[in-house]
C-alpha cells in the first residue's frame, strides 16, 4: 500500500516546530512517504485582522497547490494531510476539490473556524482551551457537528503550550500518542 502525508504547516507555526516535526517522524515510521509545504512570504500581524487572514490564506493556498502539482493522488492508497492553524483550511479546501478525497484522511494541530467550511469525512483535532486564535468552545463545537474526535488541552494557546513548559512535554507525548493511534489506522 503506498501512503502520502502532507504538512500545511502554519503562518510561523513551521515544519520544524514540535506538533509537525514529531507527527512527521511518525508518518515515516509507518511508511509514508513526506511531503512538506514550506510556504512562506505572510503579512506581519495577522492575529485578529481579517483581512491579513484572508491575504495568508491566498499565499498559503497558491503556494501549496504550486508545491502539490507534480503529486499524482491517484498513486497512493492511504492520503494523511496534517494541519496546523492557517494549514487546516488549506489542507481543507485542496481536499475538498480532490478527486481521491474519500482517501484523504486530516489531523488538524489547533484548526481556525473556516477549516469546518469545507467538507471532512475522516479527522481528528487537538485544540487548547486558551487558543486566542478561536473563540472558546467553537471547535469542539464543531468537532461535535461534525461527528469528529476532539481533543482539547486545558489552558493551552495555539501551539498547544501553558505556562508549565514540563506539563507541555507530557501533553506533546500524549498527542503524539493519540496522532499515531490515527495514522496506523
Amino acid at each position: 500500500m503506498k501512503r502520502l502525508a502532507v504538512f500545511f504547516p502554519g503562518i510561523g507555526y513551521t515544519v520544524d516546530k514540535p506538533l509537525m516535526y514529531y507527527s512527521r517522524r511518525l508518518a515515516e515510521k509507518h511508511g509514508f512517504e513526506i511531503c512538506l509545504l514550506p510556504y512562506s512570504g505572510f503579512p506581519k500581524k495577522v492575529k485578529g485582522d481579517k483581512a491579513k487572514m484572508q491575504e495568508s490564506y491566498k499565499i498559503a493556498l497558491k503556494q501549496a497547490k504550486e508545491m502539490l502539482s507534480d503529486i499524482d493522488f491517484e498513486d497512493y492508497d492511504d492520503i494523511l494531510f496534517v494541519g496546523k492553524s492557517i494549514g487546516t483550511i488549506v489542507a481543507a479546501k485542496i481536499a475538498s476539490k480532490s478527486s481521491v478525497r474519500d482517501r484523504i484522511r486530516f489531523i488538524y494541530y489547533t484548526p481556525l473556524e473556516e477549516t469546518f467550511s469545507f467538507p471532512v469525512r475522516d479527522a481528528i483535532v487537538f485544540t487548547g482551551s486558551a487558543d486566542p486564535w478561536v473563540e472558546t468552545g467553537r471547535i469542539p463545537a464543531l468537532c461535535k457537528e461534525s461527528a469528529i474526535p476532539c481533543f482539547v488541552i486545558p489552558d493551552a494557546n495555539h501551539s498547544l503550550e501553558t505556562a508549565d513548559p514540563a506539563q507541555d512535554i507530557l501533553t506533546l507525548q500524549k498527542i503524539m500518542f493519540e496522532t499515531e493511534q490515527y495514522m496506523a489506522k
